[in-house]
């Protein structure tokens, strides 16, 4: 990575998702210990996504505020106090909420630093690097909570040890214990990373001048023409990932008959997947090419109704390798064209704090209702059919009103 102090961001950025990940694991298993309904697991991550919308349109404006490890860091130490809320007792719903809070105030102090330590023409690269960073924190987090809840590791002496001394009655504490480790190790290599230079014109920080000053950001950027498509892209992608997430997991314990150890495993394929599409994305598309791919959303919703014929682990795994790879594609120069035009149109941290909102607004949506599909008894084959048509007709919508209206409004560029 050519842009100094990315590397050292990617390490930050790893340690943190990894630490994420592994903490929704184990929150979902305190749920079945301590005796919840299924339907209660994807409200988890409804609580951890409502931070980003409620404080969506304050916390872009404290990272262009301060500078942006700082801010980095603070994050880091809400999301500790998450974990430590877990060990003494506090209902995993909210300390996982608290983790959502810490996460929603990372989020554009990240991305920001992308923008801001990167030059233009290296953005869509540099995307492809952060996102095979979150997905391999991802597959390993996955992995890392699903040893952490393993029942073989509850016959290990240190470990049978370690949660009598932290006490509170669950036998998960060593494994919250490990989690929490993570995150100081992510604070730390947060100091690494080096200031960007960038500041920003300081704002008033009343209640309404906040919100105004969010509202004419949100309307410059779904107005803009490309700044909508993208913002429309990534908005329907992330509700669709963050309700595949637990669809596979659901799927793999319904029909295939996985444990949630073995299912947690099988998502592995899936951020394989993302690693080698955004990879492909990173070393094959530009900025400017970046509308190119639109087309390949529609694949991504044809392929999920496929799981209803997989009766194998081997084809399952195969099937979501598939959707990841195609995701990854998918998703990496969609995000790095709404970032580049995010940053000319506003700032930095204010064009994520709009493009957080949104996609989060949208996974808060789709958890609901896939949280009432459970509850009404719906099955999981039947979902995953549902999540096929939203995602096609939503990009279908998307296609349309880039090749009707946006496409042709463009500046030709004429070869040299």
């Amino acid at each position: 990575m050519a842009a100094p102090g990315i590397a050292s961001l990617l390490a930050a950025q790893f340690v943190s998702a990894l630490a994420d990940n592994a903490l929704l694991l184990l929150a979902m298993a305190l749920l079945a210990e301590q005796g919840y309904a299924v339907f209660w697991i994807p409200l988890l991550k409804l609580m951890f996504t409502l931070s980003y919308v409620v404080l969506g349109p304050w916390v872009g404006a404290w990272a262009d505020t301060w500078p942006k490890r700082r801010v980095m860091m603070w994050a880091n130490g809400i999301k500790a106090m998450a974990c430590m809320g877990m060990v003494v007792g506090v209902p995993p719903m909210l300390a996982f909420g608290l983790a959502g809070l810490g996460a929603a105030i990372y989020a554009p102090a990240k991305y920001g630093l992308i923008t801001e330590l990167t030059p233009a023409e290296q953005l869509v690269r540099a995307n492809g690097w952060i996102e095979v960073s979150t997905v391999c924190a991802a597959l390993f987090g996955v992995m890392l909570g699903g040893l952490l809840v393993a029942e073989r590791l509850q016959g290990w002496s240190f470990y049978a040890d370690l949660n009598l001394w932290l006490g509170s009655g669950s036998r998960f504490n060593a494994s919250l214990a490990a989690v929490l480790l993570l995150y100081g190790l992510a604070a730390w290599l947060n100091r690494l990373i080096p200031d960007s230079g960038v500041r920003y014109p300081s704002h008033a920080w009343h209640v309404m001048a906040v919100w105004q000053r969010f509202k004419q950001d949100h309307l410059k950027l779904w107005r803009d023409p490309l700044g909508s498509i993208s913002l429309s892209v990534t908005t329907l992608f992330w509700g669709v990932g963050a309700t595949l997430q637990l669809l596979v997991l659901a799927w793999a314990q319904a029909v295939l008959h996985l444990s949630l150890e073995q299912a947690a495993y099988l998502q592995g394929a899936t951020a394989l997947g993302v690693i080698a599409g955004a990879a492909l994305a990173a070393r094959t598309v530009s900025l400017q090419q970046a509308p190119k791919v639109l087309m390949v959303g529609m694949l991504l919703g044809a392929l999920l109704p496929l799981m209803v014929w997989v009766q194998s682990t081997e084809v399952a795994m195969a099937l979501t390798f598939v959707l990841g790879l195609v995701g990854g594609f998918f998703v990496v120069p969609m995000n790095a064209m709404l970032q580049h035009r995010g940053a000319q149109l506003l700032t930095a941290g204010r064009s994520i704090s709009v493009q957080n909102v949104n996609e989060n607004t949208n996974i808060l949506v789709m958890m609901g209702i896939y949280s009432g599909l459970l509850h009404a008894g719906i099955s999981v084959v039947d979902v995953s059919w549902l999540l096929g048509a939203a995602v096609c007709l939503g990009m279908a919508a998307v296609q349309w009103r880039y090749w009707k209206y946006v496409r042709p409004s463009l500046p030709v560029v004429k070869a040299a």
